[in-house]
């Protein structure tokens, strides 16, 4: 099992910036990709970003804005997002797989963070 925990959510004007954090506890950490997935009400829950190993995806609505990274020894992945924009704003989640593929679809990750809100006013 894997623990994860989100953190680093607020709110920010439009052309901010925030980094969100997730935690992972409870199993091996390294080998598993990790993404961040964004939620607004009565949409489904979209990939933002992913990272496994050396290689990252990220949505094109957030390409050359947000950045993922991680810090094995620290068990912790991240989501630095710069020159956010109003429609940025949703619950964003963390989320984790059982191995080195990085899924498009939410089914593919079976850990979970609560999520974390970013709400961003122009």
């Amino acid at each position: 099992q894997v623990q994860l925990v989100e953190s680093g959510g607020g709110s920010v004007q439009a052309g901010g910036s925030l980094r969100l954090s997730c935690a992972a506890s409870g199993a091996t950490y390294g080998g598993r990709c990790m993404a961040w997935f964004r939620q607004v009400p009565t949409k489904e829950r979209e990939r933002v970003a992913s990272i496994i190993g050396g290689y990252t995806y990220y949505a094109n609505s957030v390409k050359g804005r947000f950045t993922i990274s991680q810090d094995n020894a620290k068990n912790t992945a991240y989501l630095h997002m710069n020159s956010l924009r109003p429609e940025d704003t949703a619950m964003y989640y963390c989320a984790a797989t059982t191995s080195n593929i990085c899924y498009s679809q939410q089914a593919g990750y079976p850990y979970w963070g609560q999520g974390t809100q970013v709400t961003v006013s122009s």
